[in-house]
């Protein structure tokens, strides 16, 4: 038949190698029963993966299972650490000088107008001939709060403040606030800098005495 030659097979016995005792794992790679594989992780990943923190994750493929670790490092905030106020009030301890308002100037009355006036007139004091030297009490320097004859106690020195009236920054107002007083500590709350000494040179009344207020 010619169908049956289409069917034809033909068999062939296959054995084992010869000397297959001999074909074994050490004849293809030699010494390979003396290594072994742990299951450790390195201390290189150990230090780097403490230090950021990094999520492990267990995974399974088939019936092999291993772990999967992100070493991707945190994102650090870049926002500025907020300064916490030393007083709890949200301003800095530190004191602030005492701000003062300033008046403008009316035309003739400027500092420098101040100077030429101190150079030219010959009593701004209002001493009349007396000394300058002279010592006075406070009690008499209460007496004098009327126009042309003010006077204030300032660093142990009496002056007549009223013909700088209107020369003053702060306008006359805060200026009145010393008018029969010491004003040593209204002076220095707002400008402890200025050299008044020399400002109010010329309007020099006497010395404050100090001994008559201790009697």
């Amino acid at each position: 038949m010619e169908d049956g030659k289409d069917n034809d097979f033909t068999f062939c016995q296959v054995s084992a190698p010869v000397n297959s005792s001999a074909f074994d794992e050490q004849t293809v790679v030699p010494g390979i029963g003396n290594i072994s594989i742990k299951e450790e992780t390195s201390s290189l990943w150990n230090n780097s993966l403490s230090g950021n923190n990094a999520a492990i994750k267990e995974e399974k493929v088939g019936s092999l299972s291993f772990n999967v670790i992100s070493a991707e490092p945190q994102k650090q905030s870049t926002e500025a650490p907020k300064q916490i106020p030393v007083d709890g009030s949200g301003s800095s301890a530190k004191k602030k000088p005492a701000a003062r308002a300033k008046v403008p100037f009316e035309k003739g009355y400027s500092q420098m107008d101040w100077l030429k006036l101190t150079r030219t007139h010959p009593d701004l004091a209002g001493l009349k001939g007396q000394s300058n030297r002279r010592l006075i009490s406070k009690s008499e320097v209460k007496q004098h709060q009327t126009e042309g004859s003010m006077w204030t106690i300032f660093k142990g020195r009496v002056y007549n403040i009223y013909p700088y009236m209107k020369f003053h920054p702060g306008g006359d107002d805060m200026l009145m606030k010393a008018v029969g007083k010491d004003c040593t500590s209204l002076f220095n709350k707002y400008h402890a800098w200025v050299n008044a000494e020399f400002l109010l040179e010329k309007c020099l009344v006497g010395v404050l005495d100090e001994t008559s207020e201790k009697k």
